[in-house]
């Protein structure tokens, strides 16, 4: 079957397939090279002149500089008009005066990535063995010309993470037996396993945690068709012991670890590290070590972090004679938390976070052995060491062919769904019209009966499920009262002269504890991807503070920018999860228009600012009255230029000028800014119709100017007026603020416009001056006014 009519089929039932390659795909007149024999450049120290046999007639005089050239060797021969990797094309060249007709290559330079390359070879040309034959294509004897399927495994398929588990899918999904055979393993008598080495493991550490030992190896280059198999896989061959528990990894999904014995000191045990504890792992990095990492350690000191990477003390190295192996079931949110803790995510620990076969633990350990003692020799001590051990009680969940077709709207019958579990071999029993299904261990993705569905489908074949058309009368979808008052809301502000911003909900703690609006305590993140977000934010604004330096830093000098969104509160740092809360924010720095020859601008200032809060909360709708009294509460805002704004005694927000030394550090000009709590006006009552028909009837106005003390505000005076101005008192309008000259110390002039309708007949002006009267007399009572 064409590799890519396989991967269809495993994408259309099991899991994606990301890609599927051949490694010769774009090479070209690559053959095996024997080197006859090899001369020193004339004109370099480090260039070689080698004749190479390639299987013509005549054999091709090549320039090498490799360091480990060497007369004798069958080599990767780039031929003249060859291409190689990249796509590089080779031609017949001179190097420095002496022709060479082709190239002797490395690996890394036919395609091969760096990282897999084995590090005998890592610094110069790749040497094959001597029964390759010459002028033979390179590609079958380095496993180029096999195609590769790269699966995109999602977490809950941890099963198909191995040959084995996909082995076992694909035998469903064609209807085939697997052939998995059972390893078997030749002990030697005189050596038991249980005086070689002990073990402990705490249960709720490994579930399972078995070893061997392997006396009398001799470390070597594994053969080369192990090589293939790792590298083709993304692994670096190693030798002969490391590269059988890569191998058992990629075939049982079994991570598996190999310690020279002779350097562990005791007994093994598996436990928690110690406060202090310090590893080198095999990358040769030193990890301070947490009492929440899992270790494993000899009688002094950590020897691996259990589950993620051993450690540099006793890793296997050329003086290694005797071995010894585990093969273990870690506890998976240990893994996981060690692995990002200490950034080493591995593919052994990939598959401990994702789960592990518990009836494959002592057959990838067997088999490891066994392959050891093939291809490093030695002897296998008779026994298992077993500190732990788990196997699961297999869950059996009962399905009916009714109910399984009324969820995949299919008309199987019992025996055809019982014979998809047959394929799965996942064994079934037969109940009148209810099928009990036991689930196998190494398919710990299954729980539920809809788990089961799923397996049907697949198997079936989703292409093979029947399409009917949706039936009944479809509804349309509505917003929610709240979707409908957060969607008028940008409207709104974008009306008002606003653009919306979008900023992360991530930043760093000193941002996050800026502007609040309630005492809490910050949301921070185990593990942030950057400094700059670490943690949850509490405020809108310092997110729009950052887009303005954006802006500012790019020439944009004229901001005007709003956001809606949530902030995340903790009354308390033992609150679990916090408390998210609707937010709105908005800034303006320059001009909110551009200059015109017919418009005149001025910069932004706290009133602009204040008048586009002021009509967008009108807009809303919400009933009652908008107080703003000045506050100092926000270190963050300008002390002289910054109000708090209520709503029926209920403190919405605040807007103001942000403080000059917060924009210095910011990086912006002067900024005015407000942050409501958009969740506390969501639910204020609201007058669902803000229309008011105009008057048939003229209206009638009065101007009225006064002297009141400097302390006295607007909206005292704005009060008597609505208080005392009768039922025609339609509107109220400020427009003369004055002090100075003419003006007592201590005073200021206030002037207002005072607009009278009445909707139901013509005013008459002895009613508006009664009603005028009224609010001149109470406003000399009331605040001391002196009408002028």
């Amino acid at each position: 079957m064409p590799a890519k009519d396989l991967a269809e089929k495993i994408e259309r039932t099991a899991v994606e397939v990301d890609s599927v390659t051949v490694a010769e795909d774009g090479l070209k007149k690559l053959v095996v090279g024997h080197i006859l024999s090899m001369k020193k450049h004339p004109e370099s120290d480090h260039l070689h002149i080698c004749s190479v046999d390639v299987g013509e007639d005549e054999p091709l005089q090549i320039v090498c500089g490799a360091p480990n050239v060497d007369a004798g060797q069958k080599v990767i021969v780039a031929l003249p008009n060859s291409r190689i990797g990249g796509n590089v094309k080779i031609k017949r060249s001179k190097m420095r005066g002496v022709e060479s007709e082709g190239m002797i290559c490395a690996l890394d330079e036919i395609g091969f990535s760096k990282d897999v390359v084995p590090k005998e070879w890592a610094d110069g040309i790749y040497v094959f063995d001597d029964d390759v034959p010459v002028g033979e294509p390179i590609y079958h004897y380095l496993g180029m010309d096999d195609p590769i399927i790269d699966l995109d495994v999602t977490p809950n398929r941890g099963d198909m993470l191995s040959i084995i588990g996909t082995v076992h899918d694909l035998a469903a999904i064609y209807d085939q037996k697997p052939e998995i055979k059972k390893p078997s393993v030749e002990e030697d008598q005189s050596l038991d396993v249980n005086t070689e080495i002990k073990a402990t493991a705490d249960a709720s550490l490994a579930k399972t945690y078995k070893l061997r030992v392997v006396e009398g190896v001799k470390i070597a280059p594994s053969p080369t068709w192990l090589q293939i198999t790792l590298w083709n896989a993304g692994i670096r061959p190693i030798n002969n012991v490391v590269d059988v528990t890569n191998y058992i990894l990629l075939k049982y999904g079994q991570p598996l670890h190999s310690f020279d014995k002779d350097k562990i000191d005791g007994d093994i045990v598996v436990r928690n590290a110690k406060k202090g504890e310090k590893l080198v792992t095999l990358d040769e990095d030193e990890h301070e070590l947490s009492p929440d990492d899992m270790v494993i350690s000899d009688n002094d000191h950590p020897i691996a972090l259990a589950g993620v990477m051993g450690g540099f003390n006793t890793q296997i190295d050329d003086e290694t004679q005797n071995v010894v192996i585990e093969s273990a079931i870690f506890d998976s949110f240990h893994i996981r938390k060690t692995a990002q803790r200490h950034v080493l995510h591995s593919e052994a620990s990939q598959r401990f976070e994702r789960g592990i076969n518990p009836d494959g633990v002592e057959d990838a350990l067997n088999e490891a052995v066994s392959m050891i003692k093939q291809l490093a020799g030695g002897r296998i001590a008779q026994g298992i060491v077993t500190a732990s051990e788990y196997h699961p009680e297999l869950p059996v969940i009962s399905i009916t062919a009714e109910r399984t077709n009324h969820v995949l709207g299919t008309s199987l019958k019992l025996e055809e769904i019982k014979s998809i579990f047959d394929r799965l071999e996942f064994p079934s029993v037969e109940h009148g019209d209810t099928l009990a299904v036991t689930v196998p261990a190494r398919r710990w993705d299954i729980h539920i009966d809809a788990d089961l569905f799923e397996e049907v489908a697949r198997i079936y074949g989703y292409d093979n499920l029947p399409v009917t058309l949706p039936t009944g009368r479809q509804t349309i979808g509505v917003l929610t009262p709240t979707q409908r008052l957060q969607r008028a809301s940008r409207q709104i502000l974008e009306g008002i002269g606003l653009t919306q911003a979008i900023s992360y909900s991530l930043t760093t703690d000193a941002k996050a504890k800026m502007f609040l609006m309630r005492d809490s305590e910050p949301t921070k993140l185990l593990w942030p991807m950057t400094q700059d977000h670490t943690t949850l934010r509490m405020n809108l604004l310092s997110g729009l503070l950052d887009d303005v330096a954006y802006n500012h830093a790019h020439k944009v000098d004229d901001v005007s920018l709003y956001e809606t969104g949530r902030v995340f509160y903790k009354d308390s740092a033992d609150q679990i999860r916090p408390e998210e809360v609707e937010h709105v924010a908005g800034v303006i720095t320059g001009n909110l228009t551009d200059p015109a020859w017919n418009n005149h601008v001025k910069p932004a200032d706290f009133y602009l600012m204040k008048g586009m809060v002021n009509q967008f909360i009108v807009n809303l709708g919400i009933k009652g009255e908008i107080a703003y009294s000045a506050t100092d509460q926000y270190p963050e805002m300008h002390p002289g230029r910054t109000a708090n704004i209520s709503i029926h005694g209920h403190n919405v927000g605040f807007v103001g000028q942000i403080h000059p030394q917060i924009a210095k550090k910011f990086k912006i000009k002067e900024t005015y800014a407000f942050e409501l709590n958009m969740q506390a006006l969501i639910d204020l009552p609201k007058n669902d119709d803000q229309y008011q028909p105009i008057a048939k009837y003229p209206s009638v106005k009065r101007d009225i100017s006064m002297i009141v003390d400097r302390e006295t505000t607007n909206d005292e005076i704005v009060a008597v007026m609505n208080k005392r101005g009768g039922s025609y008192l339609s509107a109220i309008r400020l427009f003369d603020v004055y002090e100075g000259k003419n003006v007592p110390d201590g005073k200021k002039s206030m002037a207002y416009s005072l607009t009278y309708v009445n909707p139901r007949e013509t005013l008459k002006d002895e009613v508006v001056n009664a009603a005028f009267e009224k609010i001149k007399k109470r406003l000399t009572a009331d605040l001391n006014a002196e009408i002028r």
